[in-house]
């Protein structure tokens, strides 16, 4: 016979948890009196919303789950920003919540709060325990929720009760959900078909996101680019998909992007998606975007084919194994013959005319020159994590990514604050790193707290803080 509390530990440890993010409070003692003795390493927060981005950023950095532990009512409560951020960016964590004895659900209990209603629009899934032998189960396909298909964050709220009952039931081996099962082979046809469109482009592009690095695409991603001479503009969250100092990269798309990328996607006769969801940030007016081209959409997640921007070539499945089935179907193109030639003249043409630049000021430390010279002492090999604002689109612009997860920021929700705990959970997640956290004087205050984390715990990321004293990108958006 084991307690929910021991078949939940055994689940994490079956799950391969290392780390847990999280405080303490009345309805999870039970769990805190094993963690203990229990094979993980537990960081006390100093609020539950770095908890959350704490997790988030270690399942960025390290491609693994991430997991997080907090009480109930209030706690629970101060988890939902950093949910919503995961949610928003397709980033794998589990996060555990106490919650009062079922008995008194319902009933305004001391700490109460309706956790899974209150998640339900910010997670992938979400679980109320009410028996304690579904512990086992529910833990297990938690984390294979969260890791598989379109990746999420799942919540499990397990009443005080639930923890002390005690069970028979085993942690299962193997998890298998009725109605759950994401493809992950794409359809033949379709790759085929895909192929037979990228053959016939005379002015084709690929537009790499956060997916491509989430499914551990990278490698196809640049092995593609490379044998077709296909240029590559990535997203926010796809940078580090393609390495950017590759001659064939255009570097990011959209609103804050470079003009050659804009102007690569208004002109190509083909958009292949791999991994992305063309959001408002890059699309600007959909009827607009991408006017001359047939667009080719890649993603683990049928839900976002042509959700927003209709697709001419739908691919539903993983995008590593879709590249994968892909690519000897795609013809070698060389760079010095058309049509190859013309379109990468002509890409060459507009990146010179047009370089990312900035003003200069020998009286002042401009931060463009910053997010260089960090690149330059970096030499490129950091994981840069930033915050939200200008700060951002800086640290996007003037550091240059040539691998996956060295780019990680809140991308969908925005969410500042979200930099400073993020970095803490990439460096533990990745000692072997340097981790630089890029923030504006307005972000580094709302979580600064988290900083006792670092010193308490020695983990030894560097933060820089560009301060222009006011929250510069919603002032720049007044002064337009």
């Amino acid at each position: 016979m084991r307690t929910g509390v021991e078949c939940l530990l055994d689940g994490l440890k079956k799950a391969g948890v290392e780390i847990i993010y999280g405080l303490p409070g009345g309805s999870v003692l039970d769990i805190f009196h094993k963690l203990y003795h229990a094979p993980f390493k537990f960081v006390l927060t100093r609020h539950e919303q770095g908890a959350t981005h704490m997790a988030d950023g270690y399942a960025r950095a390290t491609g693994r789950v991430g997991c997080c532990l907090v009480t109930s009512g209030p706690g629970a409560t101060n988890t939902v920003t950093g949910l919503a951020t995961a949610y928003m960016d397709s980033v794998p964590l589990v996060c555990i919540a106490g919650q009062v004895p079922t008995p008194m659900i319902g009933n305004d209990a001391f700490q109460e709060a309706d956790t899974t209603g209150i998640t339900r629009p910010v997670t992938k899934h979400n679980y109320l325990v009410r028996n304690v032998d579904d512990v086992p189960r529910i833990v297990a396909e938690a984390f294979y929720i969260a890791g598989t298909g379109r990746p999420g964050p799942v919540l499990i709220d397990l009443p005080k009760d639930v923890q002390r009952s005690t069970t028979k039931a085993a942690t299962p081996e193997n998890v298998v959900i009725r109605g759950y099962n994401p493809t992950t082979a794409g359809h033949p046809k379709q790759i085929a078909k895909l192929a037979e469109a990228i053959n016939k482009a005379k002015r084709p592009l690929l537009y790499a996101g956060g997916g491509a690095i989430l499914a551990n695409a990278a490698p196809e991603v640049t092995q593609l680019a490379r044998k077709a001479n296909i240029p590559v503009t990535t997203t926010l969250l796809g940078l580090g998909a393609f390495p950017e100092t590759d001659p064939l990269a255009l570097r990011m798309l959209g609103m804050h992007g470079s003009v050659t990328a804009n102007y690569a996607t208004h002109h190509c006769d083909l958009l292949v998606s791999i991994g992305a969801r063309f959001d408002d940030r890059v699309t600007g007016k959909i009827s607009e975007f991408a006017p001359k081209a047939d667009i080719a959409h890649i993603d683990i997640d049928p839900a976002a084919i042509s959700k927003s921007v209709p697709v001419d070539i739908p691919v539903v499945g993983d995008v590593k194994q879709v590249l994968q089935a892909l690519i000897p179907l795609v013809e070698t193109r060389e760079r010095t013959a058309s049509p190859a030639k013309e379109w990468l003249e002509q890409l060459a043409e507009w990146q010179a005319k047009y370089p990312l630049t900035y003003d200069q000021n020998p009286a002042k430390l401009m931060p463009q020159y910053v997010i260089e010279q960090v690149y330059a002492l970096t030499k490129g090999e950091a994981i840069i994590v930033t915050e939200v604002g200008q700060s951002q689109m800086w640290a996007a612009q003037y550091y240059k990514y040539t691998q996956p997860r060295t780019f990680i920021s809140s991308g969908g929700l925005g969410t500042m604050g979200f930099g400073l705990p993020a970095a803490i959970g990439a460096q533990m997640g990745r000692p072997d790193k340097i981790v630089v956290d890029i923030s504006g004087d307005g972000s580094a205050q709302m979580n600064f707290q988290e900083l006792v984390v670092a010193v308490e715990h020695q983990v030894p990321i560097k933060i820089v803080i560009l301060n222009n004293g006011c929250l510069g990108m919603v002032r720049q958006w007044q002064e337009l």
